[in-house]
């Protein structure tokens, strides 16, 4: 796997962009300059996150989401942490 994340990602699992590998790996978000920790998908491309909108849950029991716009930027975890050491 290479060390750019995908330009797309779901955590959730019935998802066509989830990617377990990756996931796996530690995928970080920042979003408008600041870091996001309740990312639930993300698209750079289109510029835009999926947070969750506190614990409201759909007639499915999957988390509510909100979609903000901006600047998206992933990174890999582990990639940062080996950088640090």
């Amino acid at each position: 796997m290479s060390d750019t994340p995908p330009d797309r990602l779901s955590v959730n699992p019935g998802s066509p962009f989830y990617d377990e590998g990756a996931l796996t790996r530690g995928v970080g978000i920042r979003f408008k300059g600041s870091e996001k920790t309740n990312v639930e998908e993300y698209s750079v491309s289109e510029g835009w996150i999926r947070v969750a909108a506190g614990a409201a849950k759909d007639r499915f029991g999957n988390p509510m989401t909100l979609l903000l716009k901006g600047k998206v930027e992933p990174y890999f975890r582990d990639v940062v942490a080996d950088t640090a050491s």
